[in-house]
């Protein structure tokens, strides 16, 4: 670990595991259990400076880079992906193009209350027939001398029942392929858009939905940047996004590997703990040698976003990997709690799904190995 990070980062995994053993830990089971984010972890996470991290501290944020971001995600990870999945959607991808492209009035009105948690952000990208391909979005924003008229529909959207604002992407103009995609910030209570709660089996923790937009009527000063054509920092977006969903998945591994290991000490079965069994001390192997490979591709990839350098192929190959690994160690782990392992009492089964989600969410096992085949010159 030393080539990637110091004694502060160290101090900083030990100030933030404390905080979500505290403040997050025993939340986790009513969350789940009535599939409702507690809200009010984002003020409490503003005031702390775990919100947003990564933007300067000007705007209110912690400035700090981006191996402190993916610790960060890996403990919040560890202790509830669902938890972390709302984070994410709101610390990334609703604020990210904020930063990087919006105005002065817009960060003013969107970013910096984000940062404090005041306003709850929300990334209204995929749709009902656009999801791995985002080329193929069928909301359209249509020109009108006040503005624009969004028509649409949106799914699988992280904190829509619960978002103040929505970062929506829509064609204005489909002659131009996807360089007619643009983005718009629309507030939740802009007449026309409605939004409906999902069921999920993953990520239960995290508010999901469907969002409408119904002849939506957002002023010109809703357009992002006040720029039409932003396909480009969408896909920035996302890759860098691929990163820190990579160290969500380490977390999620880690906890599945920390229950499994620990179980293996205490159930004794034919007179010994079943962890001196060859048969699942080399299941606990594996786990600790492939999470520690996984970490390691999270902080190269991390450390190139540092430096300023493209990251296309590391983003890629660190979230499909972490990913594929986080379900495999929350398999074994159940293997190795046995019958325990599916009675909701145990948390390794909630490990199982949240992992799942990500081998399909922000951008499938098929199609990373897609980008890195196109990256390796295939």
């Amino acid at each position: 670990m030393e080539p990637y990070t110091d004694e502060m980062h160290e101090i900083f995994r030990e100030q933030f595991r404390r905080f979500c053993i505290k403040e997050i830990a025993p939340l986790v089971d009513e969350a789940e259990r009535t599939q409702t984010f507690p809200r009010h972890l984002f003020p409490l996470m503003g005031r702390m400076g775990y919100l947003c991290v990564r933007y300067p501290e000007e705007l209110g944020g912690a400035g700090v880079d981006k191996i402190t971001e993916v610790i960060l995600r890996e403990e919040l990870s560890r202790v509830c992906q669902g938890i972390a999945s709302s984070w994410s959607g709101h610390s990334h991808l609703a604020t990210y193009p904020i930063y990087r492209l919006g105005t002065e009035e817009q960060i003013q009105k969107y970013l910096v209350p984000a940062i404090k948690g005041d306003k709850i952000g929300s990334f209204a990208l995929t749709e009902p027939d656009a999801g791995s391909d985002t080329k193929s979005l069928r909301a359209v924003a249509i020109k009108q001398d006040n503005g624009y008229l969004l028509r649409g529909a949106k799914t699988f959207i992280t904190n829509a029942p619960i978002a103040d604002f929505f970062v929506v992407a829509a064609y204005i103009d489909k002659s131009l392929g996807y360089h007619g995609i643009g983005l718009f910030l629309v507030d939740a209570k802009t007449p026309g858009l409605t939004v409906h709660k999902m069921d999920k089996e993953g990520i239960r923790s995290s508010d999901t939905g469907e969002v409408s937009f119904d002849d939506c009527l957002v002023g010109t000063d809703a357009l992002l940047g006040g720029k039409e054509g932003n396909f480009n920092l969408l896909m920035e977006t996302l890759s860098e996004g691929r990163v820190g969903v990579a160290a969500n998945m380490v977390g999620v591994a880690q906890a599945a590997y920390e229950a499994a290991l620990r179980y293996a000490k205490e159930r004794h079965q034919f007179g010994q703990p079943i962890g001196k069994f060859q048969a699942i001390s080399h299941l606990l192997a594996n786990m600790v040698t492939q999470i520690r490979a996984a970490r390691l591709m999270v902080f190269a990839a991390a450390r190139l976003i540092d430096q300023g350098k493209p990251c296309i192929l590391e983003a890629s190959t660190c979230k499909l990997f972490a990913s594929e690994v986080a379900v495999q160690a929350a398999r074994d782990a159940i293997q190795i709690h046995g019958g325990y392992g599916i009675m909701s009492e145990f948390p390794v089964f909630r490990y199982l799904r949240d992992a799942l989600v990500y081998t399909i969410g922000e951008g499938t096992s098929e199609i990373q190995r897609n980008i890195i085949a196109k990256q390796i010159g295939l």
